[in-house]
């Protein structure tokens, strides 16, 4: 009786451990899955970059530096960099694009563009995207983490080296508002 109680123990809990391993892996595989979506709306913002500069280079050609500021932030996203090096690049990327859109302001033919619109929209699209896909990745890291810090599958993510996920996070300068200064148009003068 004793040892049937005894083995009865010790298979309870190599079930508890085994259903403990698997529903971290589980959370292991959603944050990679998380990240997934991340990284691919990432790349389709990466890649409206060319076709925006594109059209403000049309209109702006002195605005050189500006075009390979949205060219170089562009280089910075390699896939599989990771979530610090890939939230970096996004933050460059962020902020090339703010700066190419306040040169964008510049010119209202360009604004008015029908190409140059439609990209915008895209753009603001993706955006929307992007965030959202930021915000899900979080919440599956801290779920995620939160499982490798409680009792018991903390023992077992010890046991089998299971690493905490990293949160996507901004850095501080990604995170000041992007002003636009936008000039009027001079007033007309009365004919004299």
């Amino acid at each position: 009786m004793l040892t049937a109680l005894v083995l009865g123990g010790v298979a309870a809990l190599v079930l508890a451990g085994l259903a403990g391993y698997n529903a971290l892996v589980r959370s292991r595989n959603q944050v990679t899955e998380a990240w997934s979506t991340v990284d691919v709306q990432l790349r389709r913002r990466a890649s409206l970059l060319p076709n925006l500069a594109d059209a403000v280079g049309a209109y702006a050609q002195h605005e050189r530096e500006s075009l390979l500021e949205v060219t170089r932030a562009r280089g910075l996203a390699e896939p599989g960099a990771g979530v610090a090096a890939s939230a970096r690049a996004g933050d460059e990327v962020s902020r090339a694009l703010g700066r190419l859109l306040a040169v964008s302001e510049r010119y209202p033919q360009l604004r008015a563009a029908e190409n140059f619109r439609a990209l915008q929209d895209q753009l603001a699209d993706v955006e929307d995207k992007v965030a959202f896909a930021r915000q899900f990745y979080n919440r599956t890291v801290l779920a995620y983490n939160n499982r490798l810090g409680v009792f018991p599958t903390a023992v077992i993510a010890r046991a089998f080296a299971f690493e905490r996920a990293e949160f996507y996070e901004a850095d501080a300068a990604a995170l000041e508002e992007v002003r636009l200064h936008m000039q009027r148009a001079p007033a007309a003068r009365p004919p004299t």
